[in-house]
């Protein structure tokens, strides 16, 4: 418009800016109803941590014990390879096979739109496979690398209290000196106390075989000679003289386990051993070997009452827990004593399947009324397990399971996984105590920050259930890490107002036009969080970084802005006339420049695949600020320059 004169432009122009400096009513609203967009905008779009990509790969997994790889290969892996191909999707298959295990990494192109559906079509081919080779399968599928956790809350044991060292070191003790008693005194100098400590809740019959084989190795081999056996509730030892010092025998032990023994097999939660030679120094040996105050069952049975009340939670979608240990009944027999009592292994195989089998209820009518008949044939403990009959004695009596054979409940041996949580304690020392961790995951489309609000209320009201001394550690914490991103953002923009601000004062060298300036950066940020709720951008790392960035840009347009109306309140032209007519000389140059710094940014939406989709938001988010910058030079910049802004003094 630099052609025409101001008179012509006065008369013949009709837009936005002229229309915020005339009607000052209705830009007020118009401002007000932006900045709430924005607040709803910043408050209404999905916060979390990452863009969400889909993952493309699955796993097909195929057992079949004992066999060899080469006929695994030819009859499991090569039919599981040519029907995952089927599906038209499926970009590259990677299969290995190892003894009795075939397993295939399925990886989708990644112009598939819809991965779920595509993997959930591999599932089903996979499942009409139905003429594996016997004892083979069935094929396990595993789509869900993709799910990730908002938050992974470990809770871990603590270690045995004093209270509790000092009790068992009480009976220990007590044990010690009434095996050492009638001894002479230089005998009960010599002697040795081999102690194992395992919790009260732990049977002690798997505890007591293996000590017992250890205790009869140790005195073949003259190690440990003239035992007496020392047990009461929650240890079992035995008092020896050693062959040589305490070292000796720990050696020997040590030895002993390497040769003997698998180190996976001890009872998970036993304590060291402690070697103790003075009874008086039982405590203080204890506390050396001291384990954790609470087993992998007990904190099995916090952490489920955990996920339960997690799960609660509307904005959770689902909680794993890793680190569990599974419980099996293990059935110890000897040879030699079924042989005693007439009875084969493959007859109490027969009787307790036969005893734990789910039956098919039914009706019965009994006087004109429908009776329900509900069998209860399945074992719900091991007591009723040790109640089944597997025959009868010489006598003719009844011969109970728990007659023939030792039943005892324990963990997995050996377990496959063992979660433990490593910290500081309060004396400076690193403590390891065992853990279980539960993943939590977020619902899609939910704001993280609600998300972890939520789970922060039903953690706090589940934890008055739980024992007080329990450690809750966030080794992974989603919500966390996004308020720090959001609080970096922040900080950028603080820092980015004050900048402004200073450079104006410096520039312009008046206070004014530094208010100005500072005011269009919050309601050009209202305007832009308004605009990427509108096109489903959500708050995650690679929008934020975008915002960061635009902040650079998006003070463009209303500075020239501001600096044309001061050029045209300085030729003299009222301030309701200069408020939209300096930005309306350059419109087409502010124009211009906007469209260019959105076309800078515009070729990273022609990346294809989950590049492409990563970064989806940045252009996005940049085109709305810079868009949003363009209509606040043209509508609010006007409006509040007419109240700010003055025509600069004449030098006298």
């Amino acid at each position: 418009m630099t052609h025409k004169s101001d008179q012509t432009i006065i008369q013949t122009t009709h837009n936005t800016a002229r229309f915020f400096t005339e009607h000052r009513h209705v830009a007020w609203v118009a401002l007000v109803l932006t900045v709430l967009w924005g607040i709803f905008g910043y408050f209404g779009m999905p916060q979390r941590k990452d863009p969400d990509i889909p993952v493309r790969a699955a796993l097909a997994m195929c057992y079949w014990p004992g066999v060899g790889t080469e006929k695994i290969e030819r009859l499991v892996t090569q039919r599981i390879e040519e029907t995952i191909a089927e599906n038209i999707w499926v970009k590259r298959i990677e299969s290995t096979t190892r003894v009795g295990l075939a397993f295939a990494v399925v990886l989708l192109d990644e112009g598939a739109e819809d991965v779920g559906k595509e993997f959930d079509d591999i599932k089903m081919r996979l499942d009409g496979i139905k003429d594996l080779p016997e004892g083979a399968g069935p094929i396990v599928f595993i789509k869900d690398f993709g799910t990730t956790a908002a938050l992974m809350l470990t809770v871990a044991s603590p270690p045995a209290s004093e209270l509790e060292t000092e009790l068992r070191a009480k009976s220990v003790r007590g044990a010690i000196e009434a095996a050492r008693e009638g001894l002479p005194a230089d005998e009960a100098q010599r002697r040795l106390a081999l102690v194992y400590c395992y919790p009260p809740s732990v049977s002690p019959a798997g505890i007591t075989a293996m000590f017992t084989q250890f205790a009869d190795k140790a005195r073949d081999d003259g190690m440990l000679t003239n035992q007496r056996l020392i047990e009461g509730a929650g240890f079992i030892g035995m008092d020896a003289t050693p062959r040589g010092d305490a070292d000796s025998v720990q050696a020997y032990g040590e030895n002993y386990v390497e040769t003997h023994l698998r180190r996976a097999e001890f009872h998970p939660d036993v304590w060291a051993p402690a070697l103790i030679t003075d009874p008086s120094q039982t405590l203080d040996v204890l506390k050396k070997v001291a384990g954790d105050r609470y087993t992998y069952r007990q904190l099995d049975d916090f952490t489920d009452l955990i996920r339960r009340t997690l799960q609660t939670v509307p904005e959770v979608s689902k909680v794993d827990r890793v680190g569990v240990l599974e419980e099996r009944i293990y059935l110890a027999y000897s040879q030699e004593r079924l042989a005693s009592y007439g009875v084969s292994p493959a007859q109490l195989q027969r009787v307790i399947s036969a005893r734990n089998s789910p039956l098919p209820g039914g009706m019965l009518e009994v006087s004109g009324r429908n009776v329900t008949i509900a069998p209860t044939g399945e074992f719900t403990g091991e007591q009723e397990i040790g109640d089944v009959i597997v025959g009868a004695s010489a006598s003719g009596l009844p011969l109970y399971l728990r007659d023939v054979v030792d039943i005892d409940r324990s963990y997995d041996s050996p377990p496959k996984y063992l979660n433990s949580y490593t910290r500081r304690g309060p004396d400076g020392q690193w403590q390891r105590t065992r853990a279980i961790t539960l993943s939590v995951q977020m619902r899609p489309g939910r704001n993280i920050g609600e998300f972890g609000r939520a789970v922060d209320e039903a953690l706090a009201g589940v934890k008055s259930r739980l024992p007080e001394d329990l450690v809750y550690a966030r080794t992974s914490d989603q919500p966390l890490q996004v308020e720090e991103n959001i609080h970096l953002f922040l900080s950028s923009l603080y820092e980015a107002i004050i900048l402004v601000v200073l450079v104006s004062l410096i520039g312009f060298w008046e206070w004014r036009s530094a208010v100005l300036m500072s005011l269009s950066i919050p309601l050009t940020l209202a305007m832009t969080y308004g605009m990427m709720y509108m096109v489903g951008i959500d708050l995650q790392q690679i929008s934020i970084a975008s915002l960061i960035i635009a902040l650079g840009l998006l003070v463009d347009d209303p500075v020239v802005a501001g600096d044309a109306i001061k050029r045209e309140l300085s030729t003299g032209h009222k301030s309701v006339i200069a408020a939209w007519l300096g930005p309306t000389k350059l419109a087409t140059a502010i124009m211009y420049a906007t469209v260019t710094n959105i076309v800078a940014y515009l070729p990273f939406l022609l990346l294809s695949g989950d590049t492409g989709r990563f970064l989806y938001s940045m252009p996005v988010v940049l085109t709305c600020s810079l868009v949003s910058s363009r209509l606040v030079s043209m509508t609010f910049i006007p409006l509040l320059g007419y109240y700010l802004l003055r025509a600069p003094r004449k030098p006298a």
